[in-house]
């Protein structure tokens, strides 16, 4: 009875992907000129404004798989200092909800340059939304673009997002967290809050692979304690903030 109902839902998800990945990618499109004026038109405001419906409007095209979103916050993270949102990585889905629900915070991104180009809207607002695109085969121009990013963020208080695993998880299990990265934005942002994130599920919309996606999957988003970054010694803080979102991975 259970391999059937799994079959069934295999079944329902090849036409229900179908339909999620076209709105996605309607989204990409359409909000790719969106920005483009905005930003040109309005300035960052008006820019971050259509990146954050962006992201609305892709969470929405997950709804049709199923997909639901949840984060337990108990606690309430100034708006005043810089934060470092720091989350294991299991999908490429884990970002839109952290782009809407820290849309406060301004959440830039450290990405990998690769992402700097070639698809609409995302490639956009990596390159001109103030997030970091660094190289991870030169690691001289990762440092230098990482302080430069960390010196955007101490003088706007935006926040950073950070994927110590560096790629994804493809079955939910914790990769190794990598320490250079996020060392440096604990060194150059004293005044920081880091904010560990743990996400949950979001690995279950590729069970099957690219396609179909997984239906019914809800990803949740448990914020942990706050902690300032100069609490502690950089090694220390950084084990300290690993262990505790490992912790909670189901």
């Amino acid at each position: 009875m259970q391999k059937i109902y799994f079959m069934m839902k295999k079944v329902l998800a090849y036409p229900l992907s179908i339909l999620c990945y076209f709105f996605f990618f309607l989204n990409l499109l359409i909000f790719h000129p969106i920005q483009w004026i905005s930003l040109k038109l309005g300035g960052y405001k008006a820019h971050k404004k259509s990146v954050d419906i962006f992201n609305l409007f892709l969470m929405r095209s997950l709804n049709i798989l199923g997909t639901r979103f949840s984060v337990d916050n108990p606690y309430e993270i100034p708006l005043d200092r810089p934060c470092i949102f720091v989350a294991n990585h299991q999908g490429l889905y884990d970002i839109p909800p952290i782009i809407w629900f820290f849309r406060k915070h301004h959440p830039k991104f450290v990405s990998k340059k690769e992402l700097g180009k070639g698809i609409p809207s995302i490639s956009f607002n990596l390159r001109h939304g103030g997030s970091v695109l660094i190289d991870r085969k030169d690691s001289r121009q990762a440092i230098v673009a990482l302080s430069r990013f960390s010196e955007y963020l101490n003088k706007t208080k935006h926040s950073a997002v950070i994927f110590p695993e560096g790629t994804r998880s493809r079955d939910g299990k914790p990769k190794r967290f990598a320490v250079t990265g996020l060392q440096i934005l604990i060194k150059k942002m004293p005044e920081a809050l880091v904010v560990p994130i743990t996400i949950n599920n979001s690995w279950k919309l590729f069970e099957y692979g690219k396609f179909p996606l997984g239906i019914g999957v809800h990803i949740k988003l448990k914020v942990h304690q706050p902690i300032p970054a100069n609490s502690d010694m950089p090694l220390n803080l950084f084990e300290q903030v690993e262990q505790t979102i490992i912790a909670d991975i189901e």
